[in-house]
């Protein structure tokens, strides 16, 4: 092999090397793949409301426990706080978007990445702006009735 292609050799193999090591997770991928599916469903169904609330309670089943039961509290507090906010599956975790299609709020469970808590947030369309410092997601734990209350005020602000 000449000197050029032997360093081409290398560098390839360096390459994969450095990408294999500094790539992407498994559940980065998976996020990825899930989200094209996602983004394919979508533009089939053209918004259709039942498919997404579908896709939803199909993604909250999948869930182990206890990130299934706050998955599946947290669809019927919004459905019934903001029921104009259409159900639909972002990244492969339960969301809800505005009629433009456009993510407000999301649950992401503790268990999709190994963490201690799951993560209830806000997209950049939520109207949740007060001032120049607000939050954007939320660890949760547990659902009690205090986060409900709290959950429910914030989802009726990020959807008007």
């Amino acid at each position: 092999m000449s000197p050029k292609k032997d360093t081409q050799a290398s560098a390839r193999s360096a390459g994969a090397t450095s990408k294999t090591s500094g790539g992407f997770t498994d559940e980065e991928r998976a996020a990825m793949k899930a989200r094209t599916q996602e983004l394919k469903a979508e533009a089939r169904a053209n918004r259709d409301k039942a498919a997404g609330e579908s896709a939803v309670l199909a993604a909250i089943a999948a869930m182990p426990e206890p990130d299934r039961s706050m998955a599946g509290r947290l669809h019927v507090i919004i459905k019934g706080s903001a029921p104009n906010l259409m159900p639909k599956t972002w990244y492969g975790m339960p969301a809800y978007a505005n009629t433009d299609g456009k993510v407000i709020c999301f649950f992401q469970a503790a268990s999709k990445f190994n963490v201690r808590y799951a993560t209830f947030g806000f997209q950049p369309d939520a109207n949740l702006d007060d001032g120049n410092l607000w939050p954007t997601s939320f660890a949760l734990n547990k659902l009690t009735a205090a986060e409900e209350a709290k959950i429910i005020a914030l989802v009726k602000k990020a959807a008007n």
